[in-house]
């Protein structure tokens, strides 16, 4: 039977790391999920996206 390899300092370094962008990426989606929540426009209020768009075709570029 074969004895389990000892982990190494290289893998507890590499869960820390993974441990820690887990972190980050949790608070990015907090973040995002605030700031989603911060930007709610009225109902009445044009979508900015579309502002300056106008139905049909457009005008060539040249």
């Amino acid at each position: 039977m074969s004895t389990h390899p000892k982990v190494t300092a290289k893998k507890r370094q590499r869960e820390r790391d993974k441990a820690e962008r887990r972190k980050e990426k949790e608070l990015r989606r907090v973040e995002r999920k605030e700031a989603k929540k911060a930007s709610v426009r009225l109902p009445g209020e044009p979508d900015p996206d579309l502002a300056g768009m106008r139905p049909g075709p457009q005008a060539p570029l040249f």
